[in-house]
């Protein structure tokens, strides 16, 4: 009986210690959809580092709270922690002029508001929250930004809109018509528009707006990314992706990580790293199997490492 209540109060302290404020901020008080974040505010103890965390398409700052401990865990350690939908709504690419404005906009105002300046910032995302905050992270230091990130990681990405594109007409041009994925062909629809055209009409818009391109052989986006600290997280689960999407290696985001995270490195960042994981990747609240997932990132090690990336 004595372990069992031992056991109980264990858990509670835990909950208790875990649990920490949360504030809703809205910086347009006529529309509550977007343009608005969930800061994870840490309690009883002094504001050390600040982190920027978006999610993939479509989605949540409350879903993001539902699929990692993440935001908790890292305001546990003193890391305020904001979890934004940009001007441009959950719909975002997150890499266009829009979005990337509407991010910094909002970098600037959390700094203000929570009295930030010489603190430590970190960006991370998942999926096109990643490509988001990678596009960031270049521009930041093309442009001088009075805000940098101190380092940056990213949740499975997709980086490289040329290839991407390509891989996406290739799945078409495979499959049934009657069973060709909608988010497929969504992408390519999308892709084309915000790109004005084709890599074969408008590569140079595709060079210009994606965090990286393998076929741009000055290399003039990742060239920005010397001396930052960026990690790439993938689960590249091929055998997953074969039997439930009939998905090959060229349609999977892990080519772009490995292959930006390669060129970083052979150009001197000893920062640029890539984590591979197995088995890792699962939805909540359900548990269901998909390696594009939040779950593929650690709370605990993902944190340790933006800590020891200190200016």
């Amino acid at each position: 009986m004595q372990k069992i209540i031992f056991l109980i109060i264990s858990s509670l302290v835990s909950i208790i210690s875990f649990a920490q404020k949360q504030e809703t901020v809205y910086l347009d008080s006529k529309d509550s959809t977007i343009n608005m974040y969930i800061a994870v505010v840490p309690e009883n103890k002094p504001i050390k580092a600040f982190l920027f965390l978006l999610d993939g398409f479509g989605a949540s700052p409350r879903d993001v709270l539902v699929q990692t401990t993440l935001p908790d865990y890292a305001a546990a350690q003193g890391i305020l922690t904001i979890v934004p939908v940009l001007k441009t709504g959950s719909l975002y690419f997150g890499v266009d002029g829009a979005s990337q404005q509407s991010l910094k906009d909002q970098v600037e105002s959390v700094v203000a508001k929570y009295h930030l300046q010489g603190k430590d910032f970190y960006m991370g995302g998942f999926s096109i929250g990643g490509s988001c905050v990678v596009k960031y992270a270049e521009l930041a230091v093309q442009n001088n930004y009075a805000v940098k990130p101190a380092a940056v990681f990213a949740v499975d990405p997709p980086l490289d809109w040329e290839r991407f594109y390509n891989a996406a007409k290739r799945v078409v041009r495979l499959s049934d018509p009657k069973q060709v994925n909608s988010e497929v062909t969504y992408m390519i629809n999308r892709i084309e528009k915000e790109m004005n055209g084709t890599p074969q009409t408008a590569i140079e818009n595709y060079y210009a707006t994606s965090p990286y391109s393998y076929s741009d052989t000055t290399q003039k986006a990742i060239k920005n990314l010397l001396t930052t600290p960026l990690m790439l997280i993938t689960e590249p689960d091929i055998q997953w992706w074969l039997g439930m999407r009939g998905y090959d290696y060229s349609y999977l985001n892990a080519t772009d990580q490995a292959a930006m995270i390669n060129e970083l490195q052979r150009l001197g960042n000893k920062k640029a790293v890539l984590i591979t994981t197995t088995d890792k990747g699962y939805r909540k609240p359900d548990n269901r199997k998909h390696p594009h997932s939040w779950s593929i990132a650690d709370p605990v090690e993902l944190t340790k490492w933006l800590l020891s990336q200190n200016k």
